[in-house]
């Protein structure tokens, strides 16, 4: 079932706002080289204040903690697929919920294809790790339960991963797409499942490839608030009790504030949902906050 979505809102024929007139707060910038290529952000559950972010394709299996100033707090490797290079092919996002157990767990997403190629997409399933005081940066190992995940209707790029606490369902959106696609799969499963993903509908954006393509996404904490964001805007929905999020999507959104990136993917609300970050590829990047009225 294909359902298509137009945004025919009022904002879209008004002109954009001056990018030195955006209610944004630079936060800090990444102080870390090795965080060159950010792709995905969430909130930590458990440690208050700070914030998870990955590199894209090329890098290994890993995932950082940063202040919300960007200063690089622990790097965290975990054993992925041994038949692949790194270990992991291209993570586009990470999101943070609750797993087995009522548990944290961070969750990063394996999904992007550039090329629409792969067999198979996989999420890996992480104890969400506490902090241990230093005043170095901490390294550590974390074991992974990996998700592998099948399109109903053919492999396609995404860089969209958000987890859904209210109907327990991790959401997927594809990007390379003139309409993109949005997925769903349970979010309590068993290490090494395969999982044939259900799709639930087809969303139109307007505007060009940089206005169309969906780079990310998150749902707050609480599940009442949901971001999904082009290279160029931000969308943004209130959620209506137990509404499912797939057809809220299917209602006009929100533009929120956005001050253009080099190249902007990475999102994320912070963990009381009060306001939402985001940051660029590239080297020494801003760390930039909206909040939300």
């Amino acid at each position: 079932m294909k359902i298509f979505l137009f945004l025919l809102c009022i904002a879209f024929s008004l002109p954009a706002p001056a990018q030195d007139s955006i209610p944004v707060t630079i936060k800090g910038k990444l102080n870390a080289d090795i965080n060159d290529e950010t792709s995905g952000i969430a909130a930590s559950s458990i440690n208050k204040g700070l914030l998870y972010i990955h590199n894209d394709s090329g890098d290994t299996s890993r995932f950082f903690l940063i202040g919300t100033d960007g200063v690089l707090k622990a790097i965290y490797t975990f054993k992925a697929n041994p038949l692949i290079k790194n270990g992991v092919t291209d993570c586009e996002d990470i999101a943070v919920g609750r797993g087995p157990k009522g548990k944290p767990y961070v969750y990063i997403g394996d999904i992007g294809d550039n090329n629409a190629k792969r067999k198979y997409i996989t999420v890996y399933r992480i104890k969400e790790p506490k902090l241990k005081s230093s005043a170095k940066i901490f390294t550590g190992y974390a074991n992974a339960d990996p998700l592998y995940l099948k399109y109903p209707d053919g492999a396609r790029d995404a860089e969209t991963l958000m987890v859904d606490p209210v109907e327990k369902l991790f959401y997927i959106i594809s990007k390379r797409e003139d309409s993109v696609s949005v997925y769903t799969a349970p979010l309590l499963f068993k290490r090494n499942d395969t999982v044939i993903l259900t799709k639930r509908a087809t969303l139109f954006f307007e505007g060009g490839n940089s206005g169309k393509w969906i780079s990310g996404g998150d749902i707050s904490a609480n599940g009442s608030q949901v971001l999904v964001k082009s290279y160029l805007k931000v969308y943004y929905w209130k959620r209506r009790a137990k509404e499912p999020v797939w057809q809220l999507l299917m209602t006009p959104p929100r533009e929120m504030p956005y001050k253009a990136e080099q190249q902007g993917e990475a999102i994320g609300f912070t963990m009381e949902g009060k306001g939402y970050y985001t940051i660029s590829e590239g080297m020494h990047p801003e760390v930039y906050y909206y909040g939300i009225e």
